[in-house]
């Protein structure tokens, strides 16, 4: 299974922003903007996370991660909570994703919540500046396209040789030399 990229990373951003912008003005007009971001941040969370599932190497759990997501979602969008804390919510299931899937320590983790929240505050930044949806979008999808970057192994401790497995290599090397020898004897 081919790894996440950088560039990758960045086309999903575009994409990803470009969809939502266009989503939000579609359905502006026939729902509330309250219903409409929730929406939004419902469609464009669950494609990220589909994303994220489709580039991990780890096999084990993907279909009950998409199940647990939605039912996240669903749960949240039926209690009708603010939309702050459902955006943060949504934000967590993203994180949560990548802890579970792309990092085997809980350092990485921890730098991809940092990331994570860098990327929420340089989308609140960018909205502010320019009560722009796509350049909102864009600016958090970009930042997550970094986690790419985040270690995802720490240096391993070097153990010792195994000594029983020295001793059978060498075994079975000298029996291999001596077929050998043996079967030079024989021409």
């Amino acid at each position: 299974m081919k790894h996440a990229t950088f560039f990758e990373g960045v086309v999903i951003a575009l994409a990803v922003s470009l969809a939502g912008s266009i989503l939000f003005t579609m359905t502006t007009p026939s729902l509330l903007n309250a219903q409409v971001l929730r929406l939004l941040i419902t469609v464009t969370g669950f494609s990220y996370s589909i994303y994220l599932l489709g580039r991990s190497t780890e096999r084990v759990g993907r279909v009950t991660a998409a199940a647990s997501w939605i039912l996240l979602a669903g749960v949240s969008w039926l209690l009708n909570i603010p939309l702050s804390l459902y955006l943060v919510i949504h934000l967590l299931a993203i994180w949560l994703i990548r802890s579970l899937y792309f990092y085997p320590n809980l350092l990485s983790a921890v730098a991809d919540l940092g990331l994570t929240g860098l990327g929420a505050s340089s989308a609140i930044w960018a909205f502010n500046q320019t009560d722009s949806l796509l350049l909102t979008l864009w600016c958090f999808f970009l930042t997550q396209a970094l986690f790419v970057f985040i270690p995802k192994r720490t240096r391993s401790r070097s153990k010792p040789p195994d000594v029983k497995a020295d001793e059978r290599f060498e075994r079975a090397h000298s029996s291999a030399q001596a077929a050998l020898h043996r079967l030079s004897l024989i021409h």
